[in-house]
């Protein structure tokens, strides 16, 4: 099982923006072959702040989401250029 945790900041004023890409990309992500999970969160306390959640099957899974078009067209399109900051940290299940 391959984990990613992605924390994005949106820009001033692209607060709902960033979060409709997220909406958007919620049902599309979840029904990738290798997708387990994926869960967007916005911070009660700075809307401007977003975690992703995220559970493949493997990296290659991983890989192929990030491949995906709609990986392309609604977060490297539309989304990214929306953010002031984006980082991810990347973990593997401990058995």
């Amino acid at each position: 099982m391959f984990v990613v945790i992605a924390r994005w900041e949106a820009k001033p004023g692209e607060e709902e923006a960033v979060a409709n890409v997220l909406r958007t990309m919620t049902p599309l992500t979840r029904a990738e072959p290798g997708c387990r999970m994926y869960i967007a969160h916005r911070s009660t306390e700075d809307p401007r702040s977003f975690l992703i959640y995220e559970q493949y099957e493997d990296e290659a899974a991983l890989q192929a989401h990030r491949e995906s078009e709609h990986f392309k067209v609604h977060v490297l399109r539309d989304g990214v250029n929306r953010l002031a900051q984006r980082d991810a940290a990347f973990y593997e299940f401990l058995d």
